[in-house]
Formats: structure tokens, C-alpha cells, sequence
């Protein structure tokens, strides 16, 4: 009987590794001439497309992709969501796990697909280049293995929600730093690229999905947006969410999808209405009115098309949906807290042992002018964001994973407070006194397999906004979530402990808090940040060096031949 249970393990193992592709891509970083809003731009575009190239992997898979830069920009990709287990050299994030490659330059990103599937996406990490240089990664269940616990689709559809403007995004991006000011908004939002027919010249810039009556179609929705969150609706239509941030969730049904930069949504659409045109709707959710933002819809078309004939309606206008009006807080409140996780059989169980306990508040601030912020105000300063009143300054020669693989002193500290240097009214805007930073490039040491808990919790400081906060190198257990202050004594008895929400990215109440926990079982340094890019060159953000294993299994291992060098 053992030897015959040996014999089945090792033809199990057999068939897992036969079955393990290497799925191999090249990237040519270049510009791209387009036109949008009736203007002609230069982007910075991945094989000459907005969005870049979809990436499509099963689970054991290995991804390689060779990135050849011919862009006059520094760039480098992020695989966001991807834990990168003993890759941290291929995660992305500039002057973190490398230096950017520079112009003329090529690196190859090599990674394991180990326990993820679902919807996740690729973007530069440099500058604002994100805005049109991103594009999808879909990793689909491990060969033999059932497809997926839902409904089975009909057909797939990916859906890139993004920001346009009619300018050179890395100018937007100098030019606010340079005056420590705030970054030109978008002038426009797109779905795959295209805007819409609301905006200008841009009828024949509308994408479309058709549909037969009757089937499912499963939407791998994505926000790929700069500094906006979205709501999301089909006119006629409703959806079952079924997944977030490639985490399978309990089925979630709902007319509106709320989506913060940085996340994915999986959500099941039913072709169920009466044959005809309706709009697929994206609106601006912005937690903060007094700052500009573009307040038009992004729309594609739903298109019913006849199992007969190629019948279409063309002729007639499509419905619209009704849309959120702009900062309808209450719509994305009970969107972001009412899905839970899917519990499954081989699910890992929320660790109840907390090791390291962290309060982080976070937002804005004011830092005095820098001497390269030649328009800066000296009067007034410059606008900053912190974590515990740490604006975070990101290293300018070595990344911090190459300080930390080499043991070398002088590029970070290791003393990345644990929480706040004084406690306040957080979210009262009244009560707050203090609204000066400080710059530093701080990271918190913890234990390989400790268990980590954060709580996050949004300040007042210069207004109060919804942040997507983003965790490189692992999924993390969303307990609660509140309004207000964070209070222990109560919010504890709100933990759910049995089927949170697995996310990557969280999009913390505006005005409120959130407290996630995970398991640091993966070595490296690995950058928590906003995912507005508005706020990460301003300091939003700190990172966590977790040390390396007992064995060799755990330990980083040394960076690639072509590692970029600064």
C-alpha cells in the first residue's frame, strides 16, 4: 500500500511538471504616435499597443518576459499581484528590487506561477508611464485541474479601465513636483484604451462587446487608472462577483462594481435583457470634490448579436445606466465591505497568532521646498505624503533589495515606526495641528513566517481621501473595516476571522480605516504604497525587509546576470 501511494505522489508530480509551461513574451518599450480628444500624442507603449500585450499563464507555469527598452524613459514592469517567491529580483518597483533599465537597455523578468489564478495585470513602475504602458496577466487553473468554482462562462471578456491625458504624463508628473503642487488631472477615461463617445472625436474610439441572449460572460475587469477609482455598470444588466484580486470570493451579486486602482474584479454578466444596445459605463469616484477630476463617463457598447443571423442595432440608442453620482461614499462602502472569501477545502486558515502589530496613518502633508523644486513656494512647501509621518524618500544609487542582499549600510534604516509618533484625532480635520513631514527611507525588519497585522488608518491631514493601498510579495486577510478612528475594543469583535476578503491592494475608507493581516513567508524587501501615482513620488508609502529562512529554500538568491545597474 506505501509503495503503491509513493508511486501515485510521484505520477502526480510527473504530470505537474510535464504539464508546466515556460510562457515566454518580449516587450519593446517604444513610442507609439496616437490620437485621442482630436490631439496627437506620443505615448510610451509595449509593442506599440494601448493596453500592452495580455499575458496568459497557467498555475506552475513559468512567465518570462524579455524587456527591451528603446523608449527615451527609464522604465521597469511590475507584475502586480504576483508574489514573486525567491524572485524578488523580477517584482519591478524602481530603486526597490532594481534600478529601472535604462534607455538602450534589456532585462528579462523570470517567475513562477505557485497557488495563484484569476485576473492580474502588468505595468510600468516608473514615472506616471503606467497610464499607457499595461496590460492584462491571466493565470488559469493548473492543467487537469476543474476550471473554476462558478458557473462555467460562455466566453471571456478583459476590461482595462484607464486615464488619458492630452499631455506627456512624465511632464504632468515634473512639472507638479517641480512646483510642489498638485498633478494636472486626466482628461479623459478610457475602457481598453478607447474613451468613448462622450468625449470628443472619439465616436469611433468605442470598445464593444457583443453578446448573444442567454449565455454568461465572464468580465476580468481591471483599473488600470492613475489616480481614479471607478464605479462600473452595464445598463439592463447585473453581476455576480466571483473573484478579486485573483482571490476567489462568495458569489457577490450587484449592479454596480466599485474598483480602486491597482485591483481586479472578476464578475459574471448574464446576456438576460431584451436584445438591443446598452452602454458598459465607467464614472469617476472621487472621495474628495474640492480637487478637479474629469466628471464624464468612459462608455463601450454591449451589442446583442441574433444566434440566427447577423442581425445588429445599429439603428437604435443605446441605454444608459444610471450612475453614481461622484462621491456616493455610502455605493462603495457597502461594495468594498460586503464581499467575503470563498472557503475552500485546501483555503489556508486566517493565522490567529499575531507576532507583529503595526497602526500606520497615513496621508498628505507638507515638507519645506527641496532645492530641486525650482517653482516651490517657499512660503507654503511643498506637498508631501507620509506613513507614521514618514514621507518615504526613494534611494537614488542602489535599490534597497540589492542593499539588503549585500548587507550594505547607508541606503535604508531599519527603524520604520510601528505606530504613529503621537496619537491625535485622526479624521477630524479640526483636531489636527501638525501637518509637517519628514522625508526618510525607513523600512520595518520582520521575521521570515511571522505573522503581521497592519492597521491602516486614513488621516485628515490636508482632506480626507479613499487610498488604494497596494502590498507587494503577498496576499493579505482584509478582518474590518470602519469609519472613524480605529478602536480596538470594538472593532476586534468585527474581525472575520472565517472568510475575509484575500486582496492585494485595499482601498481604505475615506476618513476611516482598515486591518489587514498576512503572513511573511516570502524574503525580501517588498514596498507598501498608494496606488494614486499622484501620492507615491510623494512619500505615501514604506516597505517591510523580511528576513531570510532556516534553509536554503527560503533565502533570496543572488540577482540575475543582467540585473540592471544604476
Amino acid at each position: 500500500m506505501a509503495n503503491f501511494l509513493a508511486l501515485t505522489f510521484l505520477f502526480v508530480l510527473f504530470v505537474s511538471v510535464a504539464d508546466a509551461d515556460i510562457v515566454e513574451h518580449t516587450f519593446h518599450v517604444q513610442n507609439l504616435t496616437i490620437t485621442r480628444l482630436c490631439e496627437t500624442r506620443v505615448i510610451t507603449s509595449i509593442n506599440g499597443h494601448l493596453p500592452g500585450p495580455k499575458i496568459e499563464a497557467h498555475e506552475g507555469d513559468t512567465i518570462v518576459v524579455h524587456v527591451i527598452n528603446q523608449s527615451p524613459y527609464n522604465i521597469s514592469i511590475h507584475w502586480h499581484g504576483m508574489f514573486q517567491r525567491l524572485t524578488p529580483w523580477s517584482d519591478g518597483p524602481d530603486m526597490i528590487t532594481q534600478c529601472p533599465i535604462q534607455p538602450g537597455n534589456r532585462y528579462t523578468y523570470r517567475y513562477n506561477v505557485t497557488n495563484q489564478v484569476g485576473t492580474l495585470w502588468w505595468h510600468a513602475h516608473v514615472s506616471y508611464l503606467r497610464a499607457t504602458a499595461h496590460g492584462a496577466l491571466i493565470i488559469r487553473p493548473q492543467h487537469g485541474v476543474k476550471a473554476y468554482p462558478f458557473t462555467r462562462p460562455d466566453k471571456e471578456e478583459t476590461i482595462i479601465l484607464g486615464e488619458w491625458w492630452n499631455a506627456n504624463v512624465v511632464d504632468v508628473e515634473q512639472e507638479a513636483l517641480n512646483s510642489g503642487g498638485a498633478a494636472n488631472a486626466s482628461d479623459a477615461y478610457t475602457i481598453n484604451g478607447k474613451p468613448g463617445d462622450l468625449y470628443n472625436c472619439s465616436e469611433d474610439q468605442t470598445h464593444k462587446l457583443e453578446v448573444e441572449s442567454g449565455k454568461i460572460y465572464l468580465l476580468r475587469i481591471i483599473n488600470a487608472a492613475l489616480n481614479t477609482e471607478f464605479f462600473f455598470k452595464a445598463a439592463g444588466h447585473n453581476f455576480t462577483v466571483v473573484a478579486i484580486d485573483a482571490g476567489y470570493t462568495d458569489p457577490y451579486e450587484t449592479d454596480t462594481i466599485v474598483i480602486a486602482p491597482g485591483q481586479t474584479v472578476d464578475a459574471l454578466m448574464r446576456a438576460d435583457a431584451d436584445p438591443g444596445l446598452y452602454y458598459l459605463a465607467a464614472s469617476p469616484y472621487e472621495s474628495t470634490l474640492g480637487l478637479p477630476f474629469a466628471n464624464i463617463s468612459t462608455r463601450g457598447i454591449v451589442e446583442y448579436v441574433s444566434n440566427v443571423s447577423a442581425s445588429r442595432y445599429s439603428d437604435s440608442t443605446p441605454v444608459m445606466p444610471v450612475m453614481p453620482v461622484a462621491n456616493d461614499s455610502d455605493t462603495t462602502y457597502r461594495f468594498y465591505t460586503n464581499i467575503t472569501g470563498l472557503v475552500r477545502s485546501n483555503s489556508p486558515a486566517v493565522p490567529l497568532q499575531v507576532d507583529e502589530d503595526m497602526l500606520v496613518a497615513y496621508g498628505l502633508g507638507l515638507t519645506p521646498c527641496r532645492p530641486s523644486q525650482t517653482k516651490c513656494n517657499a512660503t507654503i512647501g511643498s506637498i508631501a505624503a507620509s506613513m507614521n509621518n514618514v514621507s518615504f524618500l526613494f534611494p537614488t544609487k542602489t535599490s534597497l533589495l540589492e542593499a539588503f542582499h549585500k548587507n550594505e549600510p547607508g541606503v535604508y534604516t531599519e527603524d520604520f515606526p510601528e505606530k504613529p509618533p503621537t496619537t491625535f484625532d485622526f479624521t477630524n480635520a479640526s483636531a489636527i495641528t501638525n501637518i509637517f513631514t519628514a522625508k526618510g527611507t525607513k523600512v520595518k525588519k520582520v521575521k521570515y513566517n511571522s505573522t503581521v497585522q497592519v492597521v491602516l488608518q486614513n488621516t485628515a491631514v490636508i482632506g480626507t481621501e479613499n487610498h488604494p493601498i497596494h502590498l507587494h510579495g503577498f496576499n493579505f486577510y482584509v478582518l474590518a473595516q470602519g469609519l472613524g478612528n480605529f478602536n480596538e475594543s470594538t472593532a476586534v469583535k468585527k474581525y472575520n476571522l472565517v472568510n475575509p476578503q484575500v486582496r492585494n491592494t485595499i482601498a481604505v475608507p475615506a476618513g476611516g480605516w482598515a486591518v489587514i493581516r498576512f503572513v511573511a513567508n516570502n524574503p525580501g524587501i517588498w514596498i507598501m504604497h498608494c496606488h494614486f501615482d499622484v501620492h507615491l513620488p510623494l512619500g505615501l508609502a514604506m516597505a517591510f525587509e523580511v528576513e531570510n529562512g532556516p534553509t536554503p529554500n527560503d533565502i533570496v538568491p543572488p540577482p540575475p546576470e543582467d540585473y540592471p545597474t544604476c
